[in-house]
């Protein structure tokens, strides 16, 4: 399973020689480098920047050292300059952290930097006091795990294997769209190889494979044949992942090949290995952005029916993770529902707080849905892995926001709260994202 975000970043402190507060520049540094090391960042140190050849000397060392985001505290007053100079040599995000003085004019200084960048739309927040732990280093974590998932995701590459539902057109992808809004390229991926790879691959490692996966469930309703074969492609997926380098693999298996990569879904999301149903690339990514912010592996489910009281279930057929399951006895390998063939694993789904998104193309870029619930107990009300879920909102004013909004069928569900992080998110990726909240 992938480990959550650890921001790469570098540190240093603006200030002008001739200013109040200049002279606690190099301390603040370090204890700013310090602290975002302890809260769980790779930082590289740039020490003080006071003068233009400064600024852009730490701007190359930031280029060569792949950072996602600079973090900037403000010790006194500073030239504006120097972050232009920074970031003409390093374009990311920057955090400004001013620091407390009332001669000093760090405030002043930052204000002013930061009304520049907004005409120039680079993305950036401030945080103002003390350098220590609280609100304003949660706030900043929050902003420099966004950069780094703006960064993991230009860099990510999503495989398509088959098609998107005929009839499902909200889910197909624009590549261009997506290229330019959010970073992930599309891998188109054989279906026939894929199938063939999974028919031929050594037939021990198949019954070995599948032997283990019964010995996990607690009941199996499927032929050996049928769970070899799905075995099969579990092993034929994680070999055309790691060979084209995929952070994710969008499967087209509705109608014709339901169920045949269900189980391979629920077994590689442990390792990292991401697979969406229905041939969804823009699930996958969202499955992605989901998987990075929390570290744990997530649902792709369907929004299905309100309950009584108010809750929601989400579903898909049965191809999650079994981290994911309320309880491992409960896990039952079956046929895939309407098509009666594959391997699923069906169980109800855990508890927890949870964050739920959908992301699909809107005009010439992309917009991303965002919710915030608990996930409760629940029966197999649905054979796949249903998901309840309790909203503060009434239920009936989500739906209707849906509607309004022009929201997809498709929501990712990760456990633990990240709107915040979406939030940064969506405004380093600037105007081609469209961030719709309740």
């Amino acid at each position: 399973m992938q480990s959550s975000l650890s921001p790469r970043i570098g540190v240093a402190t603006l200030s002008s020689p001739m200013e109040v507060g200049a002279d606690r520049a190099l301390k603040a540094a370090e204890d700013l480098a310090g602290l975002l090391q302890q809260a769980g960042c790779d930082v590289v140190t740039l020490g003080s920047i006071n003068t233009p050849d400064a600024a852009a000397a730490a701007g190359r060392k930031l280029t060569e050292a792949h950072v996602a985001a600079v973090v900037l505290a403000a010790a006194s007053w500073f030239e504006d300059y120097l972050v232009f100079d920074l970031i003409e040599e390093s374009d990311v995000p920057v955090l400004f952290w001013p620091l407390p003085g009332m001669e000093t004019g760090a405030l002043c200084g930052t204000q002013q930097v930061t009304a520049c960048l907004k005409q120039l739309e680079k993305p950036g927040m401030t945080v103002f006091g003390p350098i220590k732990k609280g609100a304003n280093l949660e706030r900043a974590m929050n902003f420099l795990r966004a950069a780094a998932l703006f960064r993991r995701l230009r860099r990510a590459r999503i495989g398509l294997a088959g098609q998107r539902v005929r009839g499902m057109s909200e889910v197909a992808v624009n590549e261009f769209a997506l290229k330019k809004t959010i970073g992930p390229r599309v891998v188109p991926v054989d279906m026939v190889g894929l199938l063939n790879n999974a028919r031929a691959t050594d037939q021990a490692e198949k019954q070995s494979l599948w032997s283990q996966v019964k010995s996990s469930a607690g009941v199996v309703k499927v032929p050996d044949d049928a769970g070899q074969f799905a075995a099969g492609m579990t092993l034929a997926i994680r070999q055309v992942v790691q060979r084209e380098g995929l952070s994710g693999l969008a499967f087209g298996c509705y109608p014709d090949f339901m169920g045949y990569a269900c189980l391979a879904a629920s077994l590689l999301a442990d390792e990292g290995i991401l697979i969406g149903c229905e041939g969804d690339v823009n699930g996958v990514v969202g499955m992605l952005m989901l998987t990075l912010l929390t570290g744990q592996p997530v649902h792709n489910t369907d929004w299905l029916d309100p309950m009584t009281d108010e809750s929601v279930v989400f579903s898909h057929c049965g191809s999650g993770s079994y981290a994911l399951a309320e309880r491992q006895k409960d896990i039952t390998l079956a046929p895939v529902r309407l098509a009666n063939q594959g391997v699923c694993s069906l169980f109800p789904a855990k508890v927890g707080p949870v964050t739920l998104i959908n992301l699909m193309p809107s005009g010439d870029g992309y917009q991303l849905a965002v919710l915030e619930g608990e996930a409760l107990a629940t029966d197999m009300v649905f054979p796949g892995n249903p998901l309840r879920v309790k909203f503060q909102p009434p239920v009936r004013e989500i739906i209707a926001w849906i509607h309004d909004e022009g929201i997809g069928h498709h929501w990712m569900a990760g456990y633990g709260h990240v709107a915040a992080e979406l939030n940064d998110w969506a405004a380093i990726t600037g105007r081609g994202l469209r961030l719709i909240r309740l």
